[in-house]
């Protein structure tokens, strides 16, 4: 004889996965307007919003080196960086649980590094952590990607 309560068991799990599967939906969108955001903030040196965004414990992984929020956030304000243009070819977004999102964008990114207008290819990987109800940028790494001429 089957289990009753077995059979009960694999029809609640059968009839939940549309409700998981939706709500991973929402946030995948959600994670990705957040990112698109996030872009327009940078091209608008926003760094208050940035600031509010960044995860107090963010890391951020340039070509140039490895810091975290204060510093990201000051690079922004005073211009040694200026994030001009991300054009966004493509983005993946993977929901590791409710709390934990990552993110990956292939862009090219227009820049003024220093006294410079660079265009460089990458590869950028944002983790997305949920704190108290909103979801906070957690680490953002840009690996420059190899062309082809």
């Amino acid at each position: 004889m089957i289990n009753g309560k077995l059979i009960l068991g694999v029809l609640i799990a059968f009839l939940s996965i549309p409700m998981v599967m939706a709500q991973s939906t929402e946030i995948e969108k959600k994670i990705k307007e957040l990112s698109q955001q996030k872009w327009q903030w940078m091209a608008d040196k926003d760094a208050d919003k940035l600031a509010e965004l960044f995860h107090d414990k963010a890391k951020f992984v340039h070509m140039g080196g490895t810091w975290g929020k204060d510093r990201e956030v000051d690079v922004i304000r005073s211009g040694r960086i200026h994030y001009k243009k991300a054009d966004v070819h493509e983005v993946m977004v993977e929901v590791l649980n409710e709390n934990t999102v990552i993110l990956w964008n292939q862009i090219t990114l227009l820049a003024d590094v220093g006294s410079n207008e660079v265009t460089n290819p990458f590869m950028v990987t944002e983790v997305y952590v949920k704190q108290h109800e909103a979801w906070k940028l957690a680490d953002l790494t840009f690996s420059k990607l190899l062309t082809r001429d």
